[in-house]
């Protein structure tokens, strides 16, 4: 049977014998893609060969909207100075860092730092995942592994990471994705990077962006620091009407 997609009208059939989904036999989709229904491990074993390439087309269509469609705003409370110091993951986090530098007296250990990192990641910090990307992009305290670098810098992307965001479309742009590169750029130019604004820049001088995306991430980076400046603005007029109660 050719590979279609499941329609939602009730009349759902296993891609491989036709078998119509009933009380008794229950379809499961495909976890990669959700094109296709199977009503058994062995009709999807028999159908991956007929569905292998849809397969994986669609599923990296899947990944690409998650990537692109999350992320967009840094998280909350990025603005005040080290928000997670007082949390476990916070402590692991900086002390990472102080190896990672040779600060504290310690000294500069980058596969302690990794290792710490590591654990941060794993109990939620976003600069872990960003500075693991760095490490394994690098090879610094980690043995050099692109595929693992850029699946951190996605990590940390997608919860708001604005300059794992830009390295991401920095790897794009290396690859020739320019089209992808862009995407990426024009995010973190609307979360306030600069440097991102600049790339799309240097891409619509070399024809690899068009006039029209350079006036978006200039215009959206531009927004960005006058949406920080009035942030900036309100939280000053908020502490002096505190300290003016208090006195």
């Amino acid at each position: 049977m050719s590979c279609v997609p499941v329609a939602d009208d009730g009349g759902e059939a296993c891609a491989n014998c036709g078998k119509q989904g009933s009380d008794t036999v229950k379809l499961k989709s495909c976890t990669a893609c959700r094109l296709v229904k199977y009503c058994s491990v062995d009709c999807q074993r028999a159908h991956r060969k007929l569905h292998k390439k849809t397969c994986k087309q669609r599923a990296a269509e899947l990944k690409d909207e998650q990537l692109y469609s999350q992320g967009h705003e840094r998280p909350e409370g990025w603005q005040k100075k080290d928000p997670e110091a007082i949390t476990l993951l916070g402590l692991k986090y900086h002390l990472g860092d102080k190896y990672g530098h040779g600060r504290l007296g310690l000294q500069k250990d980058m596969q302690r730092a990794v290792e710490l990192w590591t654990e941060a990641a794993e109990l939620g910090s976003i600069k872990a995942l960003h500075n693991l990307g760095n490490a394994y992009e690098t090879g610094k305290g980690a043995q050099k592994d692109t595929a693992k670098a850029v699946e951190f810098y996605a990590k940390a992307a997608m919860q708001g990471h604005v300059v794992a965001r830009h390295n991401l479309g920095c790897y794009e742009g290396k690859k020739g994705n320019y089209d992808h590169a862009v995407r990426h750029f024009l995010i973190s130019a609307k979360m306030g990077l600069k440097e991102s604004v600049e790339k799309i820049k240097t891409m619509f001088i070399d024809g690899e962006a068009t006039k029209d995306q350079y006036a978006e991430a200039l215009k959206g980076y531009q927004d960005a620091v006058e949406e920080t400046k009035s942030h900036d603005r309100d939280e000053a007029e908020t502490r002096k009407q505190i300290i003016h109660r208090k006195a």
